[in-house]
């Protein structure tokens, strides 16, 4: 054997190496991450969706909610939300997300009990305020932190595993409101003041583990040895910005507001979340609305949700196969689309509640694999930090518009005229997807050919912290 040969040899064992002990320390950082805070996610979503199991149990005739009460109450929810977004993330950029995360959780957690307190509409509306200020800060909060953990190709997967948490909320929540609802007249209460108390419950007991689990900023992970710490942060230099130590500078947070992707990501999910949420919180209502029964309704809304999570777990593997995020989201948006028109369309409930099925999948999975695309494609920490938040606060403004447009008016007709709204939304957003899916391709051919042409060296390591992602060797991920 020549002595090419052997090096060759050599250097093909000790990429081999390299691969196994990525992929090692790959799967602990999943163990760490990965299961703490998708059951923090699914709690958060059972927390703010169960209303709408709590809604089929009497909540809204106990209460003597007006005719748009409910809806105001839903609405008043995301108000808080979108207020709170932006700041939590701040907060969490300047604190530390082992015991921030965890404390918004018990936060929520004690406000969800509360909820099943309240004897009148005015309470409903301050507690479901309450509910969204608390709940803000947890999902743009675990998007940053998976943007510290893992190089950008790596975090597309990991959120659609995490938002599937969502999805799974939808199922799990729809048996468990059946089930507690059979509680009803046990000390005194209804069965709805019961979902509330005892799901607000679990979520206290979980946060209180989740101090001990929820992990710290890479830099300080303690679950890593000192060589995996090294080789994390290795790995995230040599992909993105991840592993500096980036001090915070308001300059960076006027950067996320004057960049064009960046509301775009944002009208993006804003096209979704009207989708999203709409489904959430109405779905048990819908189906009832198909003929059957308020308890079988809880039932039934399990099948679709459980569906969106499959869907979403494969559309991540293909997505993450074939390099591609722009395709897939645009496919989720029209499988949505089709959903709809089957369930406007048709007229026996077998295929109106198959419409439901599609509309379910192709929603949830478009929202799962747009929520990541900020992570991947914003740099500068903190620029990425306000992006990720701008893109659900101006998201959940698309939830709010929902609550009020789905008004109980429309639910003698399965909602025709907000479905139809809806698939406008959807139209938008696949129209969004397309412009950013154009730009940032032509963008990095413009890039490749600026780096081929010009003989200037790269930028240094502080001008690369400047530019950001406006650095010339900064490719967007498609």
């Amino acid at each position: 054997m020549s002595s090419i040969e052997k090096e060759t040899e050599s250097q093909v064992v000790i990429e081999s190496a390299d691969q196994e002990a990525d992929r090692q320390l790959l799967r602990k950082v999943d163990l760490h991450l990965l299961p703490i805070l998708t059951g923090l996610y699914l709690l958060s979503f059972l927390d703010r969706s169960n209303i709408g199991n709590a809604k089929l149990d009497g909540l809204a005739a106990d209460l003597h909610l007006s005719p748009s009460g409910y809806n105001n109450a839903l609405a008043v929810y995301f108000v808080a939300y979108v207020i709170f977004e932006i700041p939590a993330n701040i907060i969490l950029k300047r604190f530390d997300p082992q015991y921030w995360l965890p404390t918004l959780t018990l936060a929520w957690g004690v406000v969800s009990v509360a909820q099943g307190l309240i004897t009148n509409q005015a309470g409903l509306f301050g507690i479901r305020f309450l509910l969204g200020a608390t709940e803000a800060g947890l999902f743009p909060g675990v998007i940053y932190v998976f943007s510290v953990y893992y190089r950008r190709r790596e975090r597309h997967w990991r959120v659609a595993v995490f938002f599937g948490g969502a999805a799974l909320a939808g199922a799990f929540g729809g048996v468990l409101a059946y089930l507690i609802g059979l509680m009803d007249g046990v000390s005194g209460r209804r069965g709805w003041n019961w979902i509330f108390i005892i799901e607000g419950i679990i979520t206290v007991v979980v946060s209180l583990a989740a101090y001990f689990i929820v992990p710290t900023w890479s830099t300080k992970a303690k679950f890593l040895t000192d060589i995996e710490r090294e080789r994390l942060l290795a790995r995230l230099r040599a992909d993105s910005d991840a592993a500096n130590q980036e001090g915070f500078d308001w300059t960076f947070v006027r950067q996320a507001f004057t960049d064009h992707l960046v509301w775009a990501y944002a009208f993006l999910f804003h096209g979704f979340s009207f989708a999203l949420y709409t489904l959430s919180l109405f779905l048990p209502t819908i189906i009832a609305g198909l003929g059957f029964a308020a308890w079988k309704a809880q039932l039934m809304s399990v099948p679709p949700n459980a569906l969106a999570a499959f869907s979403i777990w494969g559309a991540a593997w293909a997505s993450s196969r074939y390099k591609m995020r722009a395709p897939f989201i645009i496919g989720g948006g029209i499988v949505g689309i089709i959903g709809y028109v089957v369930l406007l369309a048709t007229k026996t409930p077998g295929a109106q509640y198959a419409g439901v099925h599609l509309a379910t999948a192709g929603v949830y999975t478009g929202n799962a694999l747009l929520l990541s695309w900020p992570s991947e494609n914003v740099s500068g920490q903190t620029k990425r930090a306000v992006a990720v938040a701008m893109q659900i606060t101006i998201g959940d403004i698309g939830a709010i518009a929902g609550v009020l447009i789905y008004r109980p008016s429309f639910s003698a007709h399965l909602y025709r005229k907000p479905n139809i709204i809806t698939i406008g939304y959807l139209v938008f957003a696949i129209a969004v997807t397309t412009y950013l899916w154009v730009w940032m391709a032509r963008e990095n051919r413009r890039r490749d050919c600026l780096m081929q042409q010009s003989k200037e060296s790269l930028p240094d390591d502080e001008e690369r912290v400047r530019l950001g992602d406006r650095a010339i060797d900064y490719r967007y991920q498609l």
